[in-house]
């Protein structure tokens, strides 16, 4: 009970310091200084390493460090180099959440509590569509990363499940992103409006598409 009630107030001052750090820091500062040391390779691929560590810490999202990447790499090195960061990145929060859950918060334990509840709703989804879909469907959405990484890890998503629906489901947003960085005379958060909301569009498109077919089957099953 000990071991529980620690591991949940490490992850709520986790959460607090994440959130107050999100709203305490710019990545603009950041990306000013990126632009100006993008010429010389060791110091910009120290800096860009520093910048994914500390990404899931300031919910920083992962399309923003994509474009940096596709500033500094172009688009052939640019979109692998993207891909590789955003799936380590993500494996972050995915086996933090692992280790604060600990194992201890199955639905039927505490169903009449949000936690259950909530974990109830997120591994009924993932039953439905399967470990790899699921993820990816949640990737292709624009919702942040990290809550998808998170919801993954306490519904028993495997690691290799998990790193293959990031990867595929990541991938039209890292490319767009790489791209936008590739071909911007100036470093800037905002390069992505331009291509935010078509993209936007394209993949919830996709996701709904890829959900189609679970969603269906469970209606099914649920009506018989």
């Amino acid at each position: 009970m000990r071991v529980e009630f620690g591991r949940r107030a490490l992850a709520g001052a986790v959460v607090a310091c994440v959130v107050a750090a999100s709203l305490l820091t710019s990545p603009d500062a950041a990306m000013g200084y990126v632009a100006t040391i993008a010429n010389d390779p060791v110091a910009f691929a120290a800096v860009l390493v520093g910048l994914y560590a500390v990404r899931p810490f300031l919910a920083w999202p992962a399309t923003l460090l994509a474009v940096v990447v596709g500033y500094g790499y172009g688009v052939v090195i640019g979109v692998p180099v993207a891909l590789a960061f955003v799936v380590g990145t993500s494996l972050i929060p995915f086996y933090a959440t692992r280790w604060f859950d600990g194992g201890t918060l199955e639905p039927t334990d505490t169903p009449d509590e949000p936690d259950g509840r909530l974990r109830g709703h997120v591994e009924s989804y993932f039953g439905a569509t399967g470990d790899v879909r699921g993820v990816m469907a949640a990737r292709l959405v624009p919702i942040p990363a990290d809550i998808v990484s998170c919801t993954a890890a306490v519904s028993g998503v495997s690691t290799s499940a998990f790193v293959a629906g990031t990867l595929l489901g990541e991938l039209p947003w890292t490319v767009a992103a790489v791209v936008v960085g590739s071909s911007a005379k100036e470093l800037s958060t905002g390069g992505l409006g331009s291509v935010g909301l078509p993209l936007g569009t394209v993949t919830v498109a996709a996701a709904l598409a890829l959900l189609a077919g679970p969603a269906y089957r469970s209606y099914a099953q649920s009506s018989e």
